[in-house]
């Protein structure tokens, strides 16, 4: 695989995945064309490692590209495959997050979990709309059964505003969350995979409730990803579509799908 390849497939080490930002920058720049004729998941030290011709694939710091899942490095071989003419990372979320995973997680996993937790601390399910009815009750039909969820299944009894005045959650709260983190990732590489999606489908909706919903299969990635957008499609429903906003949530989908796939793959 050329060295200069893999530099184009995901952040550097720390950086954090934008979907839209990635999308923009691939479009500035040319892309590498394929060289390769097939890629497959290969045996080697105990993991999966995406080949190329039968010859093993790096990540961007120089990792090897490969996973303890042989269906989720048969994911990424599976974009590589689908790929006809140009390398193009918008077209492999799969391995972006991977990439991300192995060269960014796995170097220090504890920020990344504190981080979800925050996000939980914050989360866009506990801030209410006061008016228009339509909203409040749309907002409550997507947004209180996980709520409930949460109160049931994971301890977590949050408190909830009206308006965007930012509200103090119980001490609790960020305990139970932080171990609802760790239940739902667990330890080891399989760990560090599972904890990045977790953090990307977090960013992707607002949400870590939502992420968190999805990683324990309380719902599935597109009632998620309803449930996120549960403003946004009201203000569409009023004011009409824009084409450009809806071309960057098109973006954020795939990538919420793929996160979707990683944790489906690694359960």
């Amino acid at each position: 695989m050329r060295e200069d390849l893999t530099h184009q497939l995901a952040p550097g080490p720390g950086e954090a995945i934008d979907p839209v930002e990635m999308a923009r920058r691939d479009q500035r720049k040319k892309l590498p064309k394929r060289f390769y004729k097939e890629a497959a998941a290969l045996l080697t030290d105990g993991a999966y490692a995406l080949a190329l011709d039968g010859r093993t694939a790096r990540t961007p710091a120089g990792n090897l590209l490969a996973t303890p899942s042989q269906a989720l490095t048969a994911a990424l071989a599976a974009e590589w495959n689908a790929l006809v003419d140009d390398i193009d990372p918008a077209a492999m979320p799969v391995t972006c997050i991977v990439n991300s995973a192995l060269d960014g997680v796995a170097r220090d996993p504890a920020p990344v979990a504190e981080e979800i937790v925050r996000y939980a601390g914050s989360d866009m399910l506990l801030y209410r709309a006061g008016e228009p009815d339509g909203l409040v009750k749309a907002q409550a039909a997507a947004w209180d059964p996980v709520l409930a969820w949460a109160r049931e299944d994971l301890g977590a009894r949050f408190v909830l505003t009206e308006g965007v005045m930012f509200v103090i959650q119980p001490d609790h709260v960020s305990a139970a969350i932080a171990k609802a983190v760790e239940s739902a990732t667990g330890q080891g590489p399989t760990g560090v995979l599972r904890l990045a999606a977790l953090h990307v489908l977090t960013t992707l909706t607002g949400s870590a409730l939502l992420a968190l919903a999805v990683a324990r299969g309380r719902l599935d990635v597109r009632e998620a990803w309803t449930a996120a957008h549960v403003d946004e499609d009201f203000q569409i429903g009023v004011w009409g579509q824009d084409a450009e906003a809806l071309a960057r949530r098109a973006i954020r989908w795939k990538e919420a799908q793929a996160a979707a796939v990683m944790l489906g793959l690694t359960s």
